[in-house]
Order: C-alpha cells, then structure tokens, then sequence
C-alpha cells in the first residue's frame, strides 16, 4: 500500500479566512442596514429579510472557527484529519436558514390574518435593500467561488445562503414596489411568507447535501475527475484500476483503490512505479488527497489492454487502452479480467480466479 498526500498551500488558508472574516463584517453591516429600514417602514417582508441577516451572522462566524479547525493537521485522535467539521458546519448552516424560514412564514402569517400595519418611507426603505441585495449578490459570488476553487463545502454554504439572501432582498424589493402602485398593505406578510418559503426549502437543501457527503455518498463528478485522471496519465505497468472509494474529508479526499500491475513485478518494483503514477495523480488533483493502493497482479486476461512492449508472459497482442467507466472504476471486480475468465480447467486447480 502507498500513502501520499498533497500539502495545504498557505495562501489556500489566507484565502479561506479572508473570505469568511469578510463574510461576518458585511453581515453585520447589512444587518443594521436591514433593521434599520425595518424601523422606518414597519415592513414585514423587511423584517423577514432583517431576521435572515442575523442567521448570516452566525453562520458566517461558525464558518470562520470551521476553517480554523478544518487547517489543524491530523493527530492522534483523528488520524484523517479535522476536515469532516466543514460538512457539520454545512449542516448546522441548512438547519438553521430552515429554521428561520419557518420563524419568518409563522410571523407573517399571524400577521396576515390579524391585518397588516401601514407602510411609511417606502422609497428610502426600498434604496437600502436595493443596496443590501447588490452587496449580497457579490459577496455570495465570491464564497461560492473561494468554497469551489478550496474545496471549502463550509464557505461554499456560506455562499449559496448569501447569494439566496440576493433574491430574498430581490423578492421583497418587487412586492414593496407592488404594495406602493396598488396600496394592498396585505401583500407585505405575503411577501415574508413567500420568502420564509423560499429559505425553508434552501435551508432543508443544503442539509441534505450535508448528511449525504458525511455519510460520504458517491460522488459522480470526483469519479468523473478521476477517471479522466487516470485515463489522461497511466503508463505501462499501470495496467487496470477498479474498486475505486473516495472519502471527502472537508477540502481533503481520501481515495482507496485496487491496481493492476505486472504479476512479475518485485514488491519494491510494485511500490516504485504505484508512487511514481500516485505523484502525477497528485500533482493534477484539484484539492489536497491520499491515496491508498491495493496492489492486484495481472493475468493472461489483461494482454490485451497492458501496453508493456517487452513482456515475455504475453498471451495474447495488445489492443489498445479500454475507456474507464464509472461502473467499472467503482466494481469490486475488474470488468475486463471477469468478462474474459472462463473459469478453471478440471486438471488445473491453480488457475486464476476473478479479483476481489
């Protein structure tokens, strides 16, 4: 088994914790806007959007101690790092936007049924959340981005619960401008109900996502990535990969699999050319990953598809390199060697049986 793993870069960390730092100063500042156009107005809707403010807040503070937590290097205690602290995050995040949004929904409705108050300073109340969703609308472009390009699932959260306070502000913004044309007071609770709606099915969103990567689900798109990893730089030797598991570790993955290599190899051999081939899956991966290798020895059945010119073992002409499949990188068996073995001959015991 080989081990080795990509190093955090610093400036990967100073970006992380300038974009969650930047996160908490402008949700405060934004939640003193939106409260103080609340004040003015005496909107509900406002109010609605003033209370999502204050989840920004704590959020974007539970995403700053993540980083500074997820950056602590494995130790005896958690010997794969703390980087599973991101997903916790996540999830706290999603339970905590739902939370608000059904605050938000039992609020306005009370406030529907029991008739809504009159409106004032409708036209500086509609300039500060005009601005407070501008500011958000980027702020929430920028997290996205630093979550995706860091592998950050905390700050990418971050992100998507700011950028859908973008269009909370967006939502509330028309239905203030429709209770000025119409004079329908009663289309502000509306308004806040809509959007408690909104971040209820935001917020149940992204916890989802987050009990799913904990519980470290298949990931199509690192199976994609890696995949096209191996396809793009195998060289001879480096025969068939299958049996392929990844564990997402925060912006950390840990990847498990079993390789095929020539059945003549010497152990050290083996462990040469598998950390050679692990250092160019490293070197092109996108976030910090360990790799684990279990080494399995080729058979007849792999000629076809082994590019080492001068083997003397050789059964049968090679045809070329087979595309990778999902299906086949995830089997426990390698496709190629169990479609092709046809079983032990009755005087030979010793024959080859399928890989596990």
């Amino acid at each position: 088994m080989n081990v080795n793993m990509k190093i955090t870069d610093s400036d990967s960390d100073r970006q992380r914790l300038f974009a969650t730092s930047l996160s908490i100063i402008i949700a405060i500042i934004l939640f003193i806007i939106k409260a103080y156009a609340y004040a003015i107005t005496g909107s509900q809707a406002i109010l609605s959007d003033a209370m999502e403010s204050t989840i920004n807040i704590i959020t974007a503070i539970a995403a700053l101690w993540v980083v500074v937590i997820g950056n602590k290097p494995a130790d005896r205690d958690h010997p794969f790092g703390h980087g599973k602290i991101e997903h916790f995050a996540s999830a706290f995040e999603g339970g905590a936007i739902a939370f608000a949004g059904v605050i938000i929904i039992l609020q306005s409705s009370k406030m529907l049924f029991n008739g809504p108050s009159a409106l004032q300073e409708l036209n500086t109340g509609l300039m500060l959340i005009v601005f407070a969703g501008v500011v958000n609308a980027l702020l929430g472009i920028y997290l996205k981005y630093i979550g995706k390009k860091h592998q950050s699932p905390a700050i990418y959260a971050d992100g998507a619960h700011v950028l859908s306070d973008f269009w909370t502000s967006l939502g509330i913004l028309v239905g203030l401008i429709a209770v000025k044309v119409t004079g329908l007071t009663w289309l502000d609770p509306v308004v806040a109900i809509l959007v408690g709606a909104l971040l209820t099915y935001t917020g149940f969103k992204l916890l989802l996502q987050s009990g799913s990567e904990l519980m470290d689900s298949e990931d199509r798109g690192v199976l994609t990535n890696l995949k096209n990893l191996f396809e793009q730089h195998s060289f001879p030797g480096i025969i068939r990969m299958h049996y392929t598991r990844v564990m997402r570790s925060g912006r950390q993955h840990f990847v498990d699999l079993h390789l095929v290599v020539p059945e003549y190899w010497t152990i050290e051999q083996a462990h040469l050319e598998s950390e050679r081939f692990e250092a160019i899956i490293i070197r092109n991966y996108p976030c910090a990953v360990e790799i684990h290798f279990h080494h399995d020895p080729c058979r007849v059945e792999y000629c076809q598809v082994c590019d080492i010119e001068d083997c003397e073992l050789r059964d049968t002409p090679f045809s070329g390199r087979h595309p990778y499949t999902i299906e086949e990188l995830i089997s426990p068996v390698d496709s190629i060697y169990a479609l092709n073995y046809r079983g032990p001959k009755s005087d030979d015991v010793n024959s080859p049986k399928p890989q596990e």
